[in-house]
């Protein structure tokens, strides 16, 4: 397929007629829409003020030093330092914030569009502009968000896209595509896609509006970020039967909302078409007229999409959606992407164990093995990558042979067991030592819960899999209590648009055991009814992964009843989800790193490679770099002694790879061909990271031994 390119966008739209008045797209809620500058100093578009110090401060500055990530009354945020904390967090979340591991050498605000550190503090001056994205029936409420910085060059536009990553809200690129985006003068389209941070507490009824402040849920009406769909006399009777419980709006919208992440990619895009036309565009010198006449149609301007793991995913699936040509390239690192099925694929010339698994499927064997396989024989002698204790470790491996999910009698042995299930399943050996700390930090389980949720289009009082959300009296004990019945707990929750993550356990709000020994306890440390052990909620993990094998327990007897049911739903809702890797020949790259235990490659980029690449040719535009010792989580390498040593940033690959796009459109630069790109970790944790020593430029022309190829229905990885 011919390679689609700017110019051809300038032509399509050229042949397009229609007014040239401005509106507001259809889909923006009248009304909802935000305008605030910043200029550069006090405040700015990509750190909130802080500045490249303040965001790589660990422990936020005091609030009575503005401008801070604090908050002058915890109870009672304002949305300006409800915005700052988020960028805060988010901008965090996404890299390694240590300047040894590359904050403020190899990227961060500092950094240069060259790639070169200065002493300049990264403020960037510009309009942000915030709206809902709805249906009309204000269930949908997406938030986006246009970031224009005062750079932009309105003879050059340029937009790229910053869909969110994970559950988390707007700001949830901010690091990744926003920074990027930002510093080449590029207006920014963000959305939440639908996740984001809604949180209604059906006990007090309140809710989040679209800057984060709450409200009581009546007094918010259709302004609410995500209400419940519940009757008041539902919502009575769920809180009688399952007190000061949490309903959160990606596990509980009712909407699968990831089934439309490209669509609201697609009208972030259409947003910042209208907003720059609104700052650009010829007004009426009629007097009183309000008219616009557009400057920009679709297609005229230079558009990225571009964004990790979820927003990855997003932005795969608006270029494949994109009718109105309003994308010209596509960048994502470690996308969550799905495809119902791809080609061959080899690795050093042997197949894979296992390919294009949707994610549900191997999101719930992993929460179900990767406790047990942290007591493998590889984790003996790398200890330091193990956060869980010989009794978790234990209780979990007993909990699956009573199931019949393993065969092994001893722990050592049920542990290797589990470990090559993982590897069977399509995890690669580079992701071993990964799976205790996805696992006890909680990252598995909890996506697995969100997605049966999204997924099954479950109810908040579905109780799905006997799992709920709600505030503890405390970690160690975990018994439930109202959210608002302890300080840190209350100013938690009027806090959570800045400091979620959309994903529970999430600020005060913690997954539940409903079926616990002893009644409702926070899920990690209650007591399994089925083995009276804290053994990380092995029943409710069995059931998770019986709701995709359609069996008790995930082994057992077929599902019946009710959870027969919710087998059919979720996996009908999974369906939604999966992608065509149809790409119309729009130029994409796709990094991921070779160790990622949360997204595995064989699952995400390879499979997506190989599905390209059989719809539309072994010469499609689509480009891959699988990348060594990198891994989902950039922020654990900071976060982990353990990963320091063993792991490099993909970031400062998903980086170069936004430069090679933007230079391609732009002035018709080639882009490298799909290659292993070989890294070398540090030797110590204390060591600055070096380009030339641990991230290397990925070479224009790459050896042959390191050649990503496609041929004869095959994708071959090098060793």
């Amino acid at each position: 397929m011919a390679k689609r390119t700017l110019l051809l966008f300038l032509a399509v739209a050229a042949c397009r007629s229609g007014s040239d008045e401005n509106a507001l797209p259809s889909f923006v809620v009248p009304g909802s829409v935000v305008t605030t500058s910043y200029d550069g100093g006090s405040d700015d578009l990509l750190t909130g003020g802080l500045g490249v110090a303040g965001l790589g401060q660990a422990t936020p500055i005091s609030p009575t030093t503005p401008p801070a990530p604090g908050f002058v009354d915890p109870a009672n945020p304002t949305a300006a330092e409800l915005r700052t904390r988020a960028i805060y967090v988010n901008y965090r979340a996404l890299v390694d914030p240590i300047f040894n591991g590359g904050y403020a050498t190899l990227y961060g605000p500092n950094v240069d569009v060259n790639g070169n550190p200065t002493f300049n503090p990264g403020r960037i001056a510009g309009e942000e502009w915030l709206a809902y994205d709805d249906d009309g029936t204000g269930r949908v409420n997406v938030t986006m968000m246009v970031q224009v910085p005062a750079s932009f060059n309105q003879d050059k536009p340029c937009i790229v896209t910053g869909t969110s990553s994970g559950s988390r809200g707007v700001y949830g690129a901010i690091a990744t595509a926003g920074d990027w985006g930002l510093k080449n003068g590029c207006a920014v389209a963000y959305t939440d896609k639908g996740s984001g941070m809604g949180v209604h507490d059906l006990r007090n009824n309140t809710v989040n509006q679209i800057d984060g402040i709450r409200d009581a849920a009546p007094d918010a009406g259709t302004g609410s970020n995500f209400t419940a769909a519940l009757t008041d006399a539902e919502r009575t009777a769920f809180n009688t039967a399952s007190s000061d419980r949490l309903a959160v709006k990606h596990a509980h919208s009712q909407l699968n909302p990831e089934k439309d992440w490209g669509l609201y990619t697609l009208h972030a895009i259409e947003f910042a078409y209208y907003v720059l036309n609104q700052k650009f565009g010829t007004r009426s010198s009629d007097a009183g007229s309000a008219t616009v006449a557009r400057k920009y149609h679709a297609g005229q301007i230079l558009t990225i999409a571009a964004s990790v793991s979820n927003g990855g995913g997003a932005s795969l699936a608006a270029a494949e959606q994109d009718g109105q040509h309003w994308i010209s390239g596509v960048v994502v690192g470690e996308p969550q992407v799905q495809v119902a099925s791809t080609s061959a694929i080899q690795r050093g010339g042997s197949a894979v164990a296992a390919k294009a698994k949707p994610l549900y499927d191997y999101m719930t064997l992993a929460a179900l093995y990767q406790g047990c396989a942290a007591g493998a024989a590889i984790y003996s002698s790398n200890a330091n990558m193990n956060l869980l204790t010989a009794t978790q470790i234990t209780n979990r491996c007993a909990g699956l042979k009573a199931k019949s999910l393993l065969t092994a009698t001893t722990q050592q042995a049920q542990s290797d067991e589990a470990l090559q299930k993982l590897r069977d399943a399509g995890y690669e050996a580079d992701s071993d030592l990964l799976h205790s700390t996805h696992f006890s930090t909680y990252a598995t389980p909890a996506v697995a819960l969100t997605y049966a949720n999204a997924y099954a289009r479950a109810s908040v009082k579905d109780n799905l899999c006997d799992y709920s959300f709600a505030a503890v009296d405390s970690q160690a004990s975990g018994l439930v209590v109202p959210v608002n019945s302890t300080t840190a707990n209350a100013q938690g929750l009027a806090q959570i648009f800045a400091n979620g993550n959309g994903v529970p356990p999430t600020g005060p709000i913690e997954i539940i055991n409903n079926k616990a020994v002893g009644g409702p306890h926070r899920d990690q440390v209650s007591l399994s009814a089925s083995t009276n052990a804290a053994d990380l909620n092995i029943d409710g993990a069995a059931c998770l992964r019986g709701l995709w094998t359609g069996t008790v327990d995930g082994s057992g007897a077929a599902l019946t009843g009710t959870l027969l049911s919710q087998s059919n739903a979720l996996k009908s809702g999974v369906q939604q989800v999966q992608r065509s890797a149809r790409l119309h020949g729009i130029p994409t790259i796709l990094v991921q790193g070779r160790n990622d235990a949360l997204v595995p490659v064989n699952h995400a980029s390879r499979a997506y490679y190989g599905a390209n690449k059989l719809a539309e040719g072994a010469n499609s535009p689509l480009y891959y770099y699988e990348v060594t010792n990198a891994q989902h989580f950039d922020t654990f390498i900071g976060a982990f002694a353990g990963y320091q040593t063993r792991f490099i940033p993909l970031h400062r690959y998903v980086i170069e790879s936004l430069d090679f796009m933007y230079k391609h459109l732009r002035d018709g630069a080639a882009i490298p061909p799909s290659q292993v790109v070989r890294t070398t970790p540090r030797s110590s944790g204390n060591n600055l990271i070096s380009k030339s020593q641990n991230v290397p430029d990925i070479p224009a022309t790459p050896v042959a031994a390191n050649l990503i190829t496609f041929s004869n229905g095959t994708l071959n990885i090098p060793e």
